[in-house]
């Protein structure tokens, strides 16, 4: 049978673009549904990202059954950022069938060529932490914000002519396993603030939390500026990302390095919230808000998001030290970490994070087509 697609056009193919995932993984043990009350505005102009992007959104059908879908956007703030023309697909999830998979990406690039683009990139769905395909790691379930997907997604990109663009790697530390810090970072510590008096790790003060959130937004726009894909946040994104996050914040995985009283630096880490979205698979009513109110303090599995320090003290060991922190905060509870993402080419923070002795456990693949 042929396959058609159509774009979205009402509630109806809404509902089926938003919840075709559950239904395509509903045998796959490792999936783990999104928050749906969040989900269902990440394809509105709710989403900060969709804001100040013209995008379309496409299903496949055969057999008039639901069989694909995919977003294609164009974000003019990152084409003026990088003085690129670049579009971008997200939310795509298929079948095990290469037809239906040419059909969207077919349609999808014929759009985004359309808007007068040379070339196409993704997955890079529309929300700062979710890049990239899962090209290494199924045997573990996905932490909250990283993708999942089948490995033959991976077989189609190449079968669609896109190439590999970018790595994202994953790192772990799990201290029932015995992972603890190496000795010989104790005492780098020591030194380190011998020699640096006024430095002074913090943990997140609820109380001043537009000022912590200014923070982040301060030293993530001057720290990251150069890193590869990163475009400056805007408030907006920030506020939305703390917005979704706020329901499970932990001081003791928000830590903040200041010199002189000055905010340098930070980490943060939170909850694998995925743990609990399984068990009351991603709705929230009725009961599912006291569930997670009930049982995110229980969770021994964490997810360090992000860690930046400002340049000037990017090669003092501000970033082990905040980690250092990090590990030490949690190591009461026995927990298991993650840290990801961490681009391939980043030298500095994969060497500290493989001599702080994490394994390397997955790596997210970013491809990229050209469209002339």
């Amino acid at each position: 049978m042929s396959v058609q697609i159509e774009e979205v056009k009402s509630k109806k193919s809404m509902r089926w673009f938003v919840y075709f995932p559950e239904k395509l993984y509903r045998a796959d043990p490792r999936w783990v549904p999104p928050l749906w009350i969040e989900e269902r505005k990440s394809y509105t102009r709710k989403n900060p990202v969709l804001a100040h992007s013209d995008y379309t959104l496409f299903i496949a059908f055969k057999e008039k059954k639901v069989v694909g879908r995919i977003l294609a956007y164009v974000d003019h703030n990152f084409n003026r950022h990088f003085n690129s023309a670049a579009g971008f697909f997200g939310a795509f999830e298929c079948v095990d069938d290469l037809a239906v998979a040419k059909a969207l990406f077919l349609r999808a690039e014929q759009w985004i060529k359309s808007c007068r683009m040379t070339a196409v990139m993704g997955p890079i769905n529309p929300i700062a932490e979710c890049w990239g395909f899962l090209y290494k790691g199924f045997e573990s379930p996905p932490v909250f914000m990283a993708p999942y997907n089948p490995p033959y997604y991976n077989d189609f990109m190449e079968s669609l002519g896109y190439v590999k663009v970018m790595d994202l790697l994953a790192y772990e530390g799990d201290m029932k396993k015995g992972y603890c810090i190496p000795d010989r970072f104790v005492r780098f510590r020591e030194k380190l603030l011998l020699k640096k008096p006024n430095l002074r790790i913090r943990k997140l003060d609820f109380r001043q939390l537009p000022r912590e959130a200014e923070n982040i937004w301060r030293i993530s726009n001057i720290s990251l500026q150069g890193n590869w894909g990163y475009v400056p946040l805007d408030r907006g994104e920030l506020l939305a990302m703390f917005k979704k996050l706020k329901i499970i914040v932990d001081e003791d995985t928000i830590l903040f390095v200041e010199d002189s009283g000055m905010t340098v630096g930070y980490c943060l880490g939170f909850p694998d919230l995925n743990i609990i979205l399984k068990q009351i698979r991603g709705r929230l009513f009725p009961l599912g808000f006291v569930k997670l109110l009930s049982s995110v303090k229980k969770i021994t599995d964490f997810r360090l998001w992000a860690l930046a320090v400002l340049p000037a003290y990017k090669n003092m060991g501000l970033d082990v030290l905040l980690y250092m922190s990090l590990y030490e905060s949690l190591k009461s509870r026995r927990v298991r970490l993650e840290a990801n993402w961490v681009l391939e080419d980043n030298a500095r923070m994969r060497n500290a994070l493989e001599k702080l002795n994490l394994l390397q456990t997955k790596v997210y693949r970013i491809y990229e087509k050209s469209l002339e």
